[in-house]
């Protein structure tokens, strides 16, 4: 039988102390000889586990930023999300690698990691390539219930997850640049893509990828492809510290499972509207809607219970923006 790196990782993790060979061996299923080896490896990979006699093994210090399958399964707690990790050191995208494992019959909360992407896209078709080591790059498979209409909401849920944990994380104040952009000092740090796919009825949700990407430990602005250098930013470059990318992406996925069951059990976002319009960059702002059907400027004044965007024209009256095609620009800047 196989012996998970992941799996003694979370042992000792958990245990914050000594964790005996055979307590080891009972828990997981397999021979001291495989609990020997697999601890070596750990120790390779940079891992300071101590070993006495008589009382086991005790997990000391993690490598700073490894970012592997082993180490994000082994910070992953949650009853769903992320539960089932794919981990790629690089790919093309996560979004439809996520897709392919889906159509497969991967289980809800399945989730594709990426050290590094070499196709990555955003919305309205940009593609770019991202670096190793800098980054948390991963979708999320979802399996929901509801009807095709309300599939635009997961992406705001999802936005509020990612802002909060980064919040919690790093202590820098994020804002949500309706309807899924994160931003940090006026610059962005977060994309998120969701995408969905239909029954052949065309009746029913067969399943939503979410792709987040998260610009964590960039050192400066010529990281960033030229178009975005004025508009992108790193938490690291906002801060001036670095960051764990496993702990994060672990504290976002904890945050997207609680806040989705939220979610789930309205289907709007009653819920967690509060704290969304909180974080709202703009709220009670002048703001451009880039509308095909002709731009108009108005005062942005919150969010609906279904993710609508509520616009308060110059004329008094009120109109409600749908995320899509539609952008949303603040007059004296991005955002």
């Amino acid at each position: 039988m196989k012996t998970d790196k992941s799996d003694i990782l979370t042992c000792l993790r958990n245990s914050g102390d000594y964790v005996s060979g055979q307590q080891l061996c009972d828990r997981l299923g397999v021979s001291r000889t495989a609990v020997w080896k697999v601890i070596n490896q750990l120790k390779e990979e940079g891992y300071r586990i101590e070993s006495v006699p008589s009382r086991g093994y005790r997990l000391v210090e993690s490598p700073a930023d490894v970012y592997s399958e082993s180490e994000i399964a082994s910070r992953v707690h949650t009853k769903w999300a992320g539960k089932r990790l794919v981990f790629f050191e690089s790919t093309g995208s996560t979004n439809p690698d996520a897709k392919h494992y889906a159509e497969e019959g991967a289980p809800h909360g399945t989730t594709v990691v990426a050290d590094r992407q070499t196709a990555g896209r955003g919305r309205r078709g940009r593609s770019w390539e991202s670096p190793a080591g800098r980054s948390i790059y991963f979708t999320i498979v979802i399996r929901p219930a509801f009807a095709p209409d309300k599939a635009s909401m997961v992406t705001l849920v999802m936005a509020l997850s990612v802002a909060e944990a980064i919040h919690e994380v790093t202590g820098l104040d994020t804002g949500i640049k309706w309807p899924n952009d994160i931003v940090v000092n006026g610059k962005k740090v977060v994309g998120i893509l969701t995408e969905m796919s239909m029954t052949p009825e065309m009746n029913e949700i067969q399943f939503l990828v979410a792709g987040v990407g998260v610009n964590v430990n960039q050192e400066s602005g010529e990281e960033f492809p030229e178009g975005l250098r004025g508009t992108a930013t790193s938490l690291k470059m906002e801060s001036g510290q670095q960051f764990d990318r496993a702990g994060l992406l672990a504290r976002i996925l904890e945050q997207f499972e609680q806040d989705y069951e939220t979610f789930e059990r309205t289907v709007n976002l009653s819920g967690l509207r509060a704290r969304y319009e909180s974080r709202l960059v703009g709220r009670n702002a002048a703001v451009r809607v880039l509308d095909p059907a002709g731009e108009y400027t108005g005062i942005s004044r919150g969010i609906t219970e279904t993710g609508e965007l509520v616009v308060e024209r110059e004329t008094g009256e009120t109109v409600l923006v749908y995320a899509g095609e539609v952008s949303v620009r603040g007059l004296y800047g991005y955002v």
